[in-house]
């Protein structure tokens, strides 16, 4: 099986851990949550994935930024809903130490990334 390139890089595997994480976190959220915190913090997480995935295969470094730059900007949305589950005890103080360590981690290698492509 092919690997492409994006699989190889560690700000993508990260995220992919990052979106295991956060997946099984959330399965003990309140069911009245499943279309609230649940699936917008899941959804942000997958999104950072995806458009890391999405900006390495854009042609110009414009374009790849571009991608980059989303998938920066989704991290800060997931620590924005981390910050929330915590205030609403929906996850504890270590899960919300660890899943921020880890997004924290991801965005500062997306800015990094973002960067060498200028």
């Amino acid at each position: 099986m092919y690997t492409f390139y994006f699989e190889k890089l560690e700000v993508w595997q990260n995220a992919r851990n990052l979106v295991k994480d956060i997946y099984l976190v959330s399965r003990k959220f309140p069911d009245e949550e499943r279309f609230g915190i649940t699936n917008q913090l899941r959804r942000a997480a997958t999104g950072i994935m995806a458009n890391n995935a999405e900006g390495t295969g854009k042609s110009t470094n414009k374009d790849k930024s571009r991608f980059i730059n989303i998938a920066y900007s989704t991290g800060l949305e997931v620590i924005s809903f981390l910050v929330l589950a915590r205030d609403l005890d929906l996850i504890s103080e270590e899960e919300y130490i660890e899943l921020r360590h880890q997004t924290e981690k991801i965005t500062n290698q997306l800015n990094a990334f973002y960067n060498s492509l200028k």
